[in-house]
C-alpha cells in the first residue's frame, strides 16, 4: 500500500514531534535522576561502584550517566517506533474503509488491491470474499429472474398454440359452420388432439418443476437395472414395429443392481426412447446398452437417424430447445424431455452427454452405483 504525499509529510512530522518530547522528557528524568544519586553516598565522582574483585582489586563498571542514557534510548526508539506503527495502521485502515465506501457506491467489479500484514489482510480478503459472494449471488438471482421470464415466455407460447386451436374449431362447431357429421368429428378430433398435446406440456412442467426443487425427494432403492430396461424395451415394442425399428437392450453383467428412484430413472430412459422416436429420422435401430465400470454404471441409448447438428449438441438439455429451427410441435414434443433427464440425473448425481454423427447419435448416462443421498431429501 502507498502512503499519499500528505500522510507521509504527517508520518515524519509525528515521527520530528515524538523525538521533541522524548528529548525533553529525557532531560527532566536525567536531571532528576542525576540529583537523587549525587546525594547517594554510595556514589563518588558520578562512579558507580561494585564491589567484584579480581584478586586484591575492586572493580568499577560503567558511571549511572551512560547506563541511563543506553537505557533511555532504548525505551525512546521503542516508543517512537510504536507511535509510527500505530500511525501507519490507522493510515491502512483509512485506505480500507474508502475502498469499503467506493465499492459500496455500486462499484462491485472492485476489489481491495493492495495486500497488507496481520489482521488487515484479514480484513481485506473477507471483503474481497464477501463481495464477490455479493456478485455472484446477484448474478444468481438476475439468472433466475431472467430463467423465470423465458419459462413464462415459452409456457404462454406452447400453451396458446394448441389452445387457439381448440377454440377455433370448437367455435367451429358453436357456430354451426360444418357440413356434416364427418365435419364435427374431424373438428372434435383435432380439438381432443390439442388437448392431449396441452395436458402432454403441462405433465412435463410439472415434473421438470418438481425436480428442479431444491431437496427434491427421492425414493432410493436397491433396483435391478436389467429388469427396468427390459420393461422399457417391452414397452416401446409396438411402436417400434409400427414404425419399422429395432429396439434392442443388453446389460453386462446381469443382474446389475443399483441404487436409485425407479420410477425417476424410469423417466429418464423413457424419455431418452422417446426422444430417439421423435427425432431420429430415418433410424433402422434404437439400442439400449448398460455396462459397470468400476463403482460406476454407463448406459448408451442410441439410435442411427438423422445426426443432431453439431452447434446443437450443447444446447440440448436446456429446456424448450429444439434442434430444429422451427418450433413446430409436428414430433409432439415439448422441449422439456431433454431437461428432465438431466434434472433427474443430477439429483442421482450423475451426468448425461450426447454424441452424435453420420453413424450413430448416442446419449450416454453415467450414474454411481450407490447414492449418498440425506434422509430428508428422501421420501
Amino acid at each position: 500500500m502507498k502512503l499519499t504525499g500528505r500522510e507521509k509529510s504527517s508520518l515524519i512530522l509525528e515521527g520530528v514531534v515524538t523525538v521533541i518530547l522524548l528529548l525533553l522528557l529525557n532531560m527532566a528524568i536525567i536531571v532528576i535522576i542525576q540529583d537523587a544519586i549525587q546525594s547517594n553516598p554510595g556514589v563518588t565522582n558520578g562512579m558507580i561502584k561494585q564491589s567484584l574483585k579480581i584478586g586484591p582489586l575492586q572493580a568499577q563498571i560503567w558511571s549511572y550517566q551512560r547506563i541511563l542514557i543506553t537505557f533511555l534510548v532504548i525505551i525512546d526508539v521503542w516508543v517512537v517506533w510504536w507511535r509510527l506503527r500505530r500511525r501507519y495502521h490507522l493510515y491502512q485502515m483509512d485506505h480500507i474503509i474508502a475502498e469499503l465506501h467506493y465499492i459500496a457506491q455500486g462499484h462491485l467489479d472492485h476489489r481491495i488491491p493492495f495486500r497488507l500484514k496481520g489482521n488487515q489482510q484479514h480484513v481485506i480478503t473477507s471483503v474481497n470474499a464477501l463481495v464477490d459472494s455479493a456478485v455472484r449471488s446477484m448474478d444468481d438471482e438476475r439468472k433466475i429472474e431472467k430463467s423465470k421470464d423465458e419459462l413464462i415466455t415459452n409456457v404462454s407460447h406452447d400453451l396458446r398454440t394448441p389452445l387457439t386451436s381448440i377454440i377455433g374449431y370448437l367455435g367451429l362447431i358453436e357456430d354451426k359452420q360444418y357440413r356434416s357429421e364427418e365435419d364435427i368429428l374431424k373438428y372434435t378430433h383435432t380439438a381432443y388432439e390439442k388437448a392431449k398435446q396441452m395436458k402432454t406440456l403441462v405433465d412435463d412442467l410439472f415434473e421438470y418443476t418438481k425436480v428442479q426443487q431444491h431437496g427434491a425427494p427421492v425414493n432410493i432403492m436397491k433396483i435391478d437395472l436389467n429388469q427396468l430396461i427390459e420393461q422399457l424395451t417391452v414397452s416401446f415394442e409396438l411402436e417400434a414395429q409400427h414404425r419399422g425399428i429395432e429396439i434392442t437392450s443388453s446389460v453386462i453383467p446381469n443382474p446389475l443392481m443399483i441404487e436409485a428412484d425407479p420410477e425417476k430413472l424410469g423417466r429418464v430412459f423413457n424419455n431418452l426412447v422417446s426422444n430417439a422416436f421423435k427425432y431420429g429420422n430415418g433410424a433402422s435401430y434404437i439400442r439400449i446398452d448398460a455396462r459397470q465400470e468400476n463403482d460406476m454404471v454407463v448406459v448408451k441409448v442410441a439410435n442411427d437417424g438423422t445426426p443432431i447438428p453439431e452447434k446443437a449438441l450443447d444446447h440440448l438439455f436446456e429446456r424448450f430447445y429444439r434442434a430444429e429451427a422451427s418450433r413446430s410441435r409436428a414430433t409432439g414434443g415439448t422441449g422439456l424431455g431433454l431437461a428432465i433427464v438431466k434434472s433427474i440425473v443430477d439429483l442421482h448425481h450423475g451426468s448425461v452427454k450426447v454424441t452424435s454423427n453420420e453413424d450413430e447419435t448416442a446419449f450416454i448416462v453415467t450414474l454411481p452405483l450407490k447414492q449418498e443421498i440425506k434422509e430428508n431429501n428422501q421420501k
